[in-house]
């Protein structure tokens, strides 16, 4: 069963509507569930869909001719006795076919055809430039090599300036997540939320009907256990990156979180690398939220996906133990630091779920930004603030704590406290108070209670 993605259908059915031929990139870093919604999105449409696959050219034009076996328009060429000579003919054949009637070409994982024939791209240029105008034919072009898709785009690629359409997939949000998880209470869901993150297919791999440390023994602490040796193809892949991905990432989990840290410690400047992890939204910039963030030197950088946190945080110091056979020892000892991973996850949640009331407007109008704020000198920190108004005036202040029930008028003291630091504070300005808690936020009246029932919720 399909879930979620309904901002990114819109997308695609809007790119479909446009008159003429259209050409587009669906993008992001594997596991997202980029071919999922690509299927759902051709579900009813007049389709040929290819997955790439390393092949020899031949053996992939071959399959191309396979999947567009069942399409009309083709005249009487049989592909099967006559298969598509090159990349020209194929394009030619399907740009055919579409003259009167639309026709959806899907390219799934391009990256690889692109390794295999390196003069696709300006074949596909060539083709473009001429067919223009004279085709129905849409082109969708899906890839998990990063580095590759994100470099068609750029200026100097053949490709530069013909794209209709450049789609960025990212994982699930909590309450998306929570979706795929429909057996757990919310409480778990944040768990397993806060493990795996939002990425569809390290959701489905998590047994409802389990424990925590149960699933942690098969997934993370078993030799070949799928969370286990996920983290270093996630590290092999999303983060190659002219060979620097890795170390910045490892740098800013080991708390390296300053450009000039990282820099030090991967012995090389780090900016673009840094840029390209912020687009796939495995690192957070991090800036208080009160300042401008093109003006600002005040930014500090956080691992961003929750699974590798976990993974680069809590299981990469394990596996030489669970590879002599030690997991059932470590699951538990996982099990117990959970708290202390879930903190920083829970509050990112918590300021997640701010950005959605403030979205349907039940924070009041003219919320213009929520994120973190803190001073360092006297230190002064605050997990959420919004701000309203072309001044970005303080109206909120929120705090989220991992704990089972909290009391919100100790926690909203504490905040007003706190709240006094803030710049663009104005005298008089009447200030709202959130409080996060696991389960249950007692003596809230007046305050934005928020729990993971309705975090994780619809």
């Amino acid at each position: 069963m399909f879930l979620n993605r309904t901002d990114e259908l819109d997308a695609l059915a809007r790119w479909w509507d446009q008159r003429g031929s259209r050409l587009g990139l669906v993008w992001g870093r594997r596991r997202v569930g980029k071919t999922a919604l690509l299927e759902e999105f051709s579900r009813d449409r007049r389709t040929v869909f290819h997955t790439a696959a390393g092949r020899p050219v031949g053996d992939e034009l071959r399959l191309l001719g396979d999947a567009a076996g069942h399409i009309t328009g083709l005249g009487t060429r049989d592909l099967a006795a006559r298969p598509f000579a090159d990349w020209d003919d194929a394009l030619d054949t399907m740009a055919d076919a579409a003259r009167s009637q639309r026709l959806l070409l899907v390219i799934d994982e391009f990256p690889e055809l692109v390794a295999a024939s390196p003069e696709l791209a300006a074949v596909l240029r060539a083709f473009w430039d001429r067919a223009a105008g004279r085709t129905k034919l849409r082109v969708l072009l899906c890839g998990s090599a990063v580095r590759t898709m994100h470099a068609m785009q750029e200026e100097r690629a053949p490709l530069y300036g013909r794209f209709d359409l450049s789609l960025l997939l990212h994982p699930f949000r909590p309450h998306e997540a929570a979706q795929l998880l429909p057996r757990l209470k919310p409480v778990d869901q944040a768990l397993v939320w806060g493990i795996v993150g939002g990425v569809p297919l390290y959701l489905s791999w998590w047994d409802q009907g389990a424990s925590v440390a149960t699933n942690l023994r098969r997934l993370a602490c078993t030799p070949g256990g799928r969370l286990l040796d996920e983290g270093q193809l996630v590290l092999a892949s999303e983060g190659d990156m002219g060979g620097l991905g890795e170390l910045v990432l490892r740098a800013i989990a080991a708390g390296r979180t300053r450009h000039g840290e990282i820099e030090q410690a991967v012995r090389a400047e780090p900016g673009r690398v840094l840029d390209r992890l912020v687009e796939l939204r495995l690192v957070e910039r991090v800036v208080p939220v009160t300042e401008r963030r093109e003006r600002t030197r005040r930014r500090a950088y956080r691992i961003a996906d929750n699974f590798l946190t976990f993974w680069l945080g809590q299981l990469d110091r394990h596996r030489s133990a669970i590879g002599r056979g030690l997991g059932s020892q470590v699951a538990p000892v996982l099990a117990r630091q959970l708290d202390d991973h879930m903190g920083d996850r829970w509050e990112a949640a918590f300021r997640e779920h701010l950005i959605r009331l403030a979205g349907r407007g039940e924070l009041g109008e003219g919320i213009v930004d929520i994120g973190r704020w803190w001073r360092d000198s006297p230190p002064v920190e605050i997990d959420a603030v919004a701000l309203a108004g072309r001044g970005r005036t303080p109206v909120l202040v929120g705090e989220a704590k991992w704990a089972k029930r909290v009391d919100a008028r100790r926690v909203a003291r504490e905040l007003e406290r706190k709240a006094e630091a803030l710049p663009g504070l104005r005298v008089g300005t009447p200030l709202r108070f959130a409080v996060a808690a696991r389960e249950r936020v007692d003596h809230g009246e007046g305050v934005v209670g928020v729990t993971a029932a309705e975090v994780f919720g619809e």
